[in-house]
């Protein structure tokens, strides 16, 4: 190969890669959290209040987005390593040093509730009782920090309503839309009265390390956007 077929192979290369770069900038990674109705999966088909929410955001922005769903845990840990840009969850301490929070999405109430016959009305009523948790999720300090409440771990809502049908456990935690969504996938089961232990914000936030490769003022701008047509309420 002569010099300049390879000064002009060279230059293919680096014009190939600039262009690659920078269509690559213009995608953002995001995991929404997986269960009915903010982020769900029906036979690979995803849908959500919060994935079509951050689907508008990224958009607006100008971004391409590239959105999935998956489980508490599994967010936070791809957070923590840089794997993906944005997610739309609460506010944990292990994610303090790892993101930033673009804007609050409205605030969630968190219940514990059991089946029909359950009825909790205070925090001393849980005591010795167990109640299943979505795992990776922080719901409530008043119910972390309780060493008589036994806490017992789910992948899924559905998988703690189960739990409760069995006689396995004798409540759940949780938003309340989430646990009623999962109550009617569990042949209709009928809840008892919500006892309202905490009230959580879910907020926008993204990965520090991808807040270099894309303007966070943009998403903030197409959030208040969105905000300003009240398209971000539940």
């Amino acid at each position: 190969m002569g010099i300049n077929q390879k000064g002009a192979f060279i230059l293919i290369l680096f014009l190939y890669s600039t262009l690659t770069s920078a269509h690559t900038t213009d995608i953002i990674k995001i995991r929404t959290i997986g269960f009915t109705p903010y982020g769900i999966n029906t036979n690979g088909k995803l849908s959500g209040i919060y994935y079509d929410i951050a689907n508008q955001i990224v958009t607006g922005a100008g971004y391409i987005s590239h959105n999935s769903v998956a489980p508490y845990a599994r967010i936070i840990r791809e957070i923590q390593a840089g794997k993906i840009d944005m997610t739309i969850m609460f506010r944990y301490p292990e994610l303090e040093d790892y993101v930033e929070y673009i804007a609050p999405l409205p605030s969630l109430k968190i219940v514990v509730i059991g089946l029909i016959q359950a009825n909790f009305n205070d925090i001393s009523d849980l005591n010795g009782k167990k109640i299943v948790y979505l795992r990776g999720a922080k719901f409530s300090n008043k119910i972390d920090n309780n060493e008589g409440i036994i806490k017992y771990p789910i992948k899924t809502f559905v998988q703690g309503i189960k739990m409760l049908i069995a006689g396995r456990a004798d409540a759940i935690i949780g938003p309340l839309d989430p646990i009623r969504n999962a109550a009617v996938q569990t042949q209709g089961t009928t809840l008892g009265k919500p006892f309202i232990v905490d009230q959580r914000t879910p907020w926008l936030q993204i990965s520090n390390k991808s807040s270099m490769h894309f303007d966070s003022n943009k998403l903030k701008q197409s959030f208040l956007q969105l905000q300003k047509q009240d398209m971000l309420r539940p």
